[in-house]
């Protein structure tokens, strides 16, 4: 791809009169003056216009007659590629980086302006060498998938590799992931590896780590530090608290949602405060419990799909609902309205699913709170229809538990059990 990509007429002869092209750093002085990369515009824009990529991540379009003066500075691309490995300090304890993919292991393509996984786990411990300073990172590159392709044969190859490390002297294990369906993979995880001794981390990004704006760092040297101060096993996710630098949140990784698209605090512990905050370099516990029911460690790393989530809605269509019973699905979880309820044009295929076995469990579509569902009429008949409250269980995680579940037994009693017994924190005092 040409290095003035998108580009021609009068912009084009700007870029050249300037020497400056695609992917250069530059400093621009028009009506105030911007600091960013050159981008790659689409062929068919008009040729008035140069595209910058500011540091805070946003890309502006600058009108060349307005611009007075360009200085050109060394492309951020060739910044990144430079970086030095970090040698290894036998007096440092060691932590192993796991990478799967997502932003934290991504940069931006400069021939098209896109985000693309394409950072191996040593490139990203090279880029970071602040890690160098308190542990020694080593890598392994699992696989390079954005988190919306992660599946659940993705889970068990992470849980398999990680098991192989249940005796090893690794202070703690990091894994690199795509935010988006983060907490899916680390509740899988939680099931699994319960009883794992070693502490685990997921450290996701929510901007890309060529960016001048990235949380990609001060996340993972947050959860290094975490690793090796917290003295606690579990899983958890860390990632910046809010939209500050000045902390970093270490949430159980089965109570926890990202709750919004874009912010660097992206990620909430429902019901609770997060488990630790890296504050300053110091530890701040807030957990008050462990991590795990179980003390010894015995993976169970088996996993069943066929369990769907049903997220109610007015004039939910129930046919649907019976295409999974006529599917083979083995267990439903409902995400309910309010104290958990679902609407009474669902209760005769409730009853058929009921009468062949297979098990439901309640959750609520509120963020907050615990379903009660002997509180109304509507929510004893479900009861009758052998629909199971779940407490506060989070949906989401309530679907890969159960899919965990339902992968170990096929016995109904084991079934409803399992899911009723604290596992992993996935149920909040």
């Amino acid at each position: 791809m040409s290095e003035y990509t998108g580009y021609h007429g009068n912009s084009l002869e700007f870029l050249k009169t300037n020497k400056i092209a695609i992917g250069d750093s530059v400093k621009i002085l028009a009506d105030i003056t911007y600091s960013g990369i050159i981008m790659p515009r689409y062929e068919h824009n008009d040729d008035k216009h140069i595209v910058l990529k500011l540091k805070s991540g946003y890309n502006i379009g600058l009108e060349v007659e307005k611009v007075e003066k360009v200085e050109k500075k060394s492309p951020m691309e060739k910044n990144i590629e430079t970086n030095e490995k970090v040698e290894k300090n036998d007096s440092l304890p060691n932590i192993l980086l796991l990478s799967t993919g997502g932003t934290i292991a991504s940069k931006i393509d400069y021939r098209t302006g896109a985000v693309t996984p394409v950072l191996t786990a040593e490139e990203l411990n090279s880029s970071v060498p602040e890690l160098g300073k308190i542990a020694n990172i080593e890598t392994k590159v699992l696989f390079s998938e954005y988190s919306e392709n992660i599946m659940p044969e993705h889970w068990l190859k992470i849980a398999e590799t990680i098991k192989e490390y249940s005796n090893s002297q690794y202070a703690g294990i990091i894994i690199a992931h795509g935010t988006d369906t983060m907490h899916y993979t680390s509740s899988y995880l939680s099931f699994a590896l319960a009883g794992f001794p070693i502490p685990i981390a997921l450290v996701g990004s929510q901007r890309s780590s060529d960016r001048a704006s990235s949380d990609a760092a001060l996340n993972l040297i947050g959860a290094v530090k975490f690793l090796i101060e917290s003295k606690t096993n579990g899983i958890y996710i860390a990632m910046h608290h809010d939209e500050n630098d000045e902390a970093i949140a270490c949430h159980i990784g089965t109570r926890v949602r990202k709750n919004h698209t874009s912010k660097r605090g992206a990620f909430q512990t429902i019901g609770n405060d997060p488990a630790f905050l890296i504050i300053n370099n110091k530890i701040q516990k807030n957990m008050k419990r462990n991590f795990f029911k179980v003390n010894e460690f015995e993976p169970k790393i088996k996993i069943n799909q066929k369990v769907a989530l049903v997220k109610y809605h007015p004039g939910y269509n129930s046919d649907l609902l019976k295409n999974l019973i006529d599917s083979g699905f083995k267990a439903i979880i409902f995400e309910g309205t309010g104290l958990g309820h679902i609407g009474e044009n669902m209760y005769p295929i409730v009853k058929i699913a009921n009468e062949k076995g297979i098990f439901m469990g309640m959750t609520s579509q509120c963020i907050d709170g615990r379903v009660r569902m002997t509180v109304y009429e509507s929510g004893r008949d479900l009861l009758n229809l052998g629909i199971i409250p779940l407490e506060n269980m989070i949906p989401e995680i309530a679907l890969v538990k159960a899919m965990w579940v339902t992968g170990n037994t096929e016995k109904f009693d084991e079934i409803k059990e399992n899911m009723l017994k604290e596992i992993a924190s996935e149920f909040s005092t």
